[in-house]
């Protein structure tokens, strides 16, 4: 009884918490943004007298500078009436709900109806007057305060029994709900909202149909002469051919390495990764180099043969070659992962009863990895659908709706409208791609890991398959080498094709250091990109993987309602091409409440919610593999949903999260399309400078840098592989002996 009597005059941990951070923000913390580094803490020095943007809202609503502000501390202050109450309180959830509900309208009410020039609507300016200043974009006192809100809100939905009355599922599902709203469906719903605008600034459903159902977007000429087809149709050919191909080949790799015996496995899949980690167009520059008009290739094929050369590769054949380049390690990343996974006792049971290699691998282990097929063709897709650099490098007369988007949006017309009527067409291809995967995939079982013991080893693939696969995959090596080779020589020549002698000038202009007498100088002129590149990425690496697996793990494990526009909602920011993201991005963050426009945090969120997917996808591809018995386990035994996750499920995704982390860091080391337009001055990313670069004609600058960002993401991979580990399910190694194993196994046991 003493102990029932204790518990009850404690508020609920829960609500302390949340309630807690909320009056941190709104009574300590600067409410809106700063100039300045928040950790300089001079926004605490310097004293909120001195200078009220710094101040606490608590503050400024004290100084009468900020009266729409003060709703909120009754509401923050509402939770503490559940004291001495516990969950079982009738007043419990409804309390919470109220406080949570009301203070995120109130929160988001109050930052979109002031702007730049005081009111946004004019009924709100004549119901409270005109205002004497504008509204700040928010700050880390307003990121606690709506953080608090959230939560407190998801724990009142939990306490009316949703999801079993689970408060971190239900809190994790209302934090990915927040975060795809305001980073993925605003912006984006702002930028499409433009189609029907024309360019008099007037809606226009007419005008709008009119530019939809173009000839330049539908038309089909190209099938019966010598004019073009629509950039949509050109769009959905390259997208599909390119998501079988990379699948393909992707596959091809990951059963070469997990399943032949083939002795340089590790290297092979070293080789396959190095695509992924190149700066944007330099595939496509080498390319050039190899198998332009001028190139070295074809000038040789040229001479050796006596025809003419011809410009071959710019077009669709140019386009498929570097998207596969680019995108194979996608899929191989994808998949290694799932092969890897598929129980060997499976394909052993199968091999016991007197079924070939062959019809093992045909009718046993392709049927266990579909879902990281669907997945690997669904990321290829939506891949080639938003790339942007290769069509502009190599597009020629190939034009894709990426590269009209960014035309539309840069170029001497400057149409949002027709951008935002582009982007809606290719939303339409990757919605049909999604639902024609999860259609494919249907409503099958693909588990294979169950938690009891399974020490067997993979069978090989049939003699002539696995020579097949080595060939397939030893000759794409082989040209991937050929393509590093061109980037790496082509770093340290002086002038391509024209001035062919080795030099250093690239390196030592883009990366020298001298001394002066304050210390040591980054004098070169790369080094402001080259940190604050490094910097970003590093942040925003295990900020995606964590939220995509997160994710998956609500997809996959969890049960609610709406978890299918859940899913295509996170992988909406996939589909849509990096231009417009980044145009969106400003149009969204350029003014109040959220005003991040020129700062790094912009770039980490851009990177987050445009890679998260692949977090998602590879976690999906995994989590479908592990059998629901294992957290059924851990939660029966005492754990909660947070413990299953942390100690079951996540030892058991270390492909997965390794996926996530690599894809995410060298995305954001790499990406173009998005940061060309949120790049400042203090925050110029390396793939900017690289463009520069470019456009002056400093082709080996630009290449030299490439190739230095090449050498440093290999490095950061290297270490994440030691830092997450493999996945290990105590199966014996092939060549490995039962007697040598039974002893380890045992001793683990």
């Amino acid at each position: 009884m003493k102990r029932t009597v204790e518990r009850r005059l404690l508020l609920d941990p829960t609500v302390a918490l949340w309630t807690a951070v909320g009056l941190v923000g709104i009574a300590v913390l600067p409410w809106y943004g700063l100039d300045r580094n928040f950790f300089s803490l001079y926004w605490l020095l310097r004293g909120w007298p001195i200078e009220p943007k710094v101040a606490p809202a608590l503050f400024l609503v004290v100084q009468g500078k900020g009266w729409w502000l003060a709703p909120m501390l009754p509401l923050l202050l509402l939770p503490l009436l559940l004291w001495r109450r516990d969950k079982n309180d009738p007043l419990f959830a409804p309390l919470l709900i109220v406080s949570g509900g009301l203070g995120l309208a109130w929160f988001f009410f109050q930052g979109f109806a002031i702007g730049l020039n005081g009111w946004q609507f004019a009924w709100l300016e004549s119901l409270f007057g005109p205002l004497g200043d504008r509204q700040f974009g928010m700050g880390y006192g307003a990121l606690l305060v709506a953080g608090a809100f959230l939560f407190l809100l998801t724990t009142g939905i939990a306490a009316r029994g949703v999801i079993g009355g689970d408060v971190f599922v239900v809190g994790s599902i209302g934090l990915v709900l927040a975060l795809v709203a305001i980073f993925i469906f605003m912006p984006i719903l702002q930028m499409l909202g433009n189609a029907l605008v024309t360019q008099d600034g007037v809606y226009s459903v007419p005008v709008f149909l009119q530019k939809l159902f173009s000839q330049r977007i539908w038309g089909l000429d190209c099938l019966w002469g010598p004019g073009r087809c629509g950039v949509a149709w050109n769009s959905l050919l390259l997208a599909i051919v390119v998501g079988f191909l990379s699948t393909a080949l992707g596959l091809v790799f990951a059963l070469v390495v997990t399943r032949t015996g083939f002795r340089y496995g590790r290297m092979l899949r070293a080789l396959t990764v190095l695509p992924i980690i190149t700066p944007p167009f330099v595939i496509g520059l080498a390319l050039i180099l190899l198998f332009g008009l001028s190139g070295a290739v074809t000038q040789a094929w040229a001479e050796l043969f006596g025809v003419q050369p011809t410009r071959w590769v710019y077009g669709f054949p140019g386009l498929v070659i570097a998207q596969l380049l680019a995108f194979t390690p996608i899929a191989f990343l994808v998949l290694i992962g799932v092969v890897e996974g598929v129980s060997p006792s499976m394909e052993e049971a199968s091999q016991t009863l007197r079924a070939s290699q062959w019809q093992t691998f045909l009718n046993v282990s392709l049927p266990l990895i579909r879902p990281g097929l669907a997945n690997a063709f669904l990321l290829g897709f939506i891949e080639s659908m938003a790339d942007f650099g290769n069509p502009l490098v190599l597009g020629g007369k190939f034009d894709v709706l990426s590269t009209e988007i960014f035309f539309a949006i840069v170029g001497a017309q400057y149409d949002e409208a027709q951008a935002a009527i582009l982007a809606l067409v290719l939303l339409a291809f990757t919605l049909c791609a999604f639902y024609a995967q999860r259609f494919w995939l249907g409503r099958r079982s693909y588990t294979t890991v169950t938690g009891k013991g399974d020490s067997g080893i993979h069978p090989r693939l049939p003699g002539w398959l696995a020579g097949l696969l080595i060939v397939i995959a030893l000759a794409w090596a082989a040209f991937t080498i050929l393509i590093y080779a061109t980037i790496f020589y082509g770093s340290f020549v002086r002038l391509w094709g024209v001035d062919n002698s080795l030099t250093l000038a690239h390196y030592i202009q883009a990366f020298s250091i001298g001394w002066t007498e304050f210390g040591l100088h980054w004098s070169g002129s790369a080094w402001s990109s080259f940190w604050t590149t490094i910097t970003i990425s590093l942040i925003a690496a295990p900020l995606t993987a964590a939220i995509g697996l997160l994710t998956a793990w609500l997809l996959v494990r969890q049960h609610f309602r709406g978890k299918d526009a859940f899913e295509f909602g996170t992988m909406l920011s996939f589909a849509i091409p990096g231009t417009v993201i980044g145009v969106s991005y400003v149009i969204a963050f350029n003014v109040p409440p959220i005003e991040l426009t020129g700062t790094g945090v912009i770039l980490v969120l851009s990177f987050i919610f445009r890679n998260m997917p692949v977090g998602v996808r590879a976690g999906l591809a995994s989590m479908a593999q592990i059998d629901k018995s294992l957290d059924e386990s851990s939660l029966t035994l005492g754990a909660n949903s947070w413990q299953t996750l942390r100690r079951v499920m996540l030892p058991l995704l270390r492909p997965a999260i390794l996926a996530a982390l690599v894809y995410s860091f060298v995305r954001a080391m790499t990406a173009i399309s998005a940061v060309i337009f949120l790049v400042s001055a203090r925050y110029d990313m390396a793939t900017s400078y690289i463009i520069g670069r470019v456009e002056n004609n400093e082709y080996g600058v630009a290449i030299a840098y490439s190739t230095v960002l090449i050498a440093v993401m290999l490095a950061v991979i290297g270490l994440m592989q030691l830092a997450v580990g493999s996945l290990e399910l105590g199966r014996r190694r092939p060549g490995v002996a039962a007697t040598e194993a039974a002893p380890a196994l045992s001793g683990g046991a």
